[in-house]
C-alpha cells in the first residue's frame, strides 16, 4: 500500500476527487466505536447514498449489541462479513488513528485504495491519501466539511448522526477542542430538523439502573494522588458481576473525576471481562495543563491531548504508581 504525503488542502481535495469517481465503497472505523466513529460512519453511509454511490458500512459482529446511548442510530444494512468484491472497493477509514484498531487483515491489503479520514494527532497516516485535520472538533466535523463540498443537503439522518459524533467528542462542547466551526455545524444540523432534546435524552439519559450502581461504585473509591492532581478509580470484573453492569457502562464515570477541583489528570482503570487480568485505563485532563495522549503512549496507547486511554497488563498498584510518575512529570 502506498501513501501519500500530501497534508491539508491537497489531501482533502484527493478525498473529495474519489469521493466523486469511484462507485463503490466500504466505510470502517475503529473497535469499540463511540459517538464520533458511529456518527461519521453513519454519516458518511448517507451522503455516499445520497450521491447514488455503492457504499457498505462494516462493522464486526463482536461489537454488537452496541452500548445503549447508540444503539437508536440507523445502522440499517450494515455488514460484518467482508464483502466479497473488497478489493474492487474504495476503503473509508472514519476517526481511526491506527489501522490496527480495526482487527480485519482483509482491509490492509498493500493493493487496497485508502481513504484515512480523521482528527487524531497521533495518527500513523496508514492511508493511501490521510486526510487528517487535527484541530477538528472530531471526525463529525471533517465529514460535514466534505459534505458540504460534495453538494449534498443534509438529511434529518445524516444530520442526527454528524450531531452524535461532535456531542460525544466535544463533551457536550465543553472541552477545549471546541471551536467555532463545531458552532457553526451544530446550527446547521439543528437547522436541517434534529430534535436536540431527543438525541441529548438518548445518548445521555435512560441510565439502566446496573449503570446507576456502578457509578456509584465508582465514585465512592475515588482516591487523589499527587497533591490531587490525579483524581483516580479502579473497577474490577468482580464489580461488574456484583451490579450486572455492560463494560459499555463505565461511560461518563471519568469526566464526573475530571469535574473534581484541582484534578488535573483523571483516571478511570477497569477491569476486562476477558479473564486476560488487563486493565483499561481512560484519562482526561482536567484543564489542559497535562497532556494526557503523552502518559498514553507511555502506557502502550494513544488518544488526544485532552483525552486518551491504553490498555495494561500492570498491576492495580503498578499502575497508580505509573499514574503519578506520568502525572508529576509534567507539572
Amino acid at each position: 500500500m502506498s501513501t501519500t504525503h500530501e497534508t491539508g488542502m491537497a489531501a482533502r481535495e484527493q478525498v473529495l476527487t474519489t469521493l466523486r469517481d469511484r462507485e463503490r465503497f466500504v466505510l470502517l472505523t475503529h473497535e469499540h466505536p463511540d459517538g464520533d466513529a458511529l456518527g461519521s460512519l453513519t454519516a458518511m453511509h448517507g451522503i455516499l447514498t445520497a450521491l447514488g454511490k455503492d457504499a457498505l458500512m462494516f462493522v464486526c459482529a463482536g461489537e454488537f449489541p452496541l452500548p445503549y446511548e447508540y444503539r437508536w442510530m440507523d445502522l440499517d444494512g450494515v455488514i460484518s462479513a467482508v464483502p466479497a468484491d473488497v478489493e474492487d472497493r474504495t476503503i473509508v477509514f472514519l476517526d481511526c488513528g491506527n489501522i490496527d484498531r480495526n482487527p480485519v487483515e482483509a482491509f490492509r491489503s498493500e493493493h487496497a485504495e485508502i481513504l484515512n479520514i480523521d482528527h487524531h494527532h497521533d495518527n500513523t497516516r496508514f492511508g493511501t491519501v490521510n486526510h487528517v485535520v487535527e484541530d477538528a472538533s472530531c471526525t463529525a466535523e471533517i465529514v460535514w466539511d466534505l459534505m458540504r463540498s460534495l453538494g449534498v443537503a443534509p438529511t434529518r439522518e445524516i444530520a442526527e448522526s454528524l450531531y452524535v459524533g461532535l456531542i460525544t467528542d466535544t463533551g457536550r462542547f465543553m472541552y477545549e477542542n471546541t471551536g467555532a466551526p463545531a458552532h457553526i455545524m451544530a446550527a446547521e444540523m439543528i437547522g436541517a430538523g434534529i430534535d436536540v432534546s431527543a438525541i441529548y435524552r438518548r445518548v445521555y439519559e435512560g441510565w439502566p439502573e446496573p449503570k446507576l450502581r456502578l457509578f456509584a461504585m465508582a465514585l465512592s473509591r475515588t482516591s487523589r494522588y499527587v497533591g490531587g492532581a490525579l483524581t483516580m478509580t479502579q473497577l474490577s470484573a468482580e464489580d461488574f458481576r456484583q451490579t450486572g453492569a455492560e463494560e459499555s457502562y463505565t461511560e461518563g464515570i471519568v469526566d464526573r473525576l475530571r469535574a473534581i477541583e484541582g484534578t488535573k489528570v483523571a483516571a478511570l482503570a477497569r477491569e476486562l471481562l476477558d479473564g486476560s487480568g488487563r486493565w483499561k485505563v481512560s484519562l482526561r485532563s482536567g484543564d489542559g495543563d497535562v497532556d494526557v495522549s503523552l502518559i498514553s503512549r507511555a502506557g502502550g496507547g494513544g488518544g488526544h491531548k485532552a483525552a486518551a486511554g491504553f490498555s495494561t497488563a500492570l498491576t492495580p498498584a503498578e499502575l497508580v504508581s505509573f499514574l503519578r510518575e506520568q502525572v508529576a512529570a509534567q507539572l
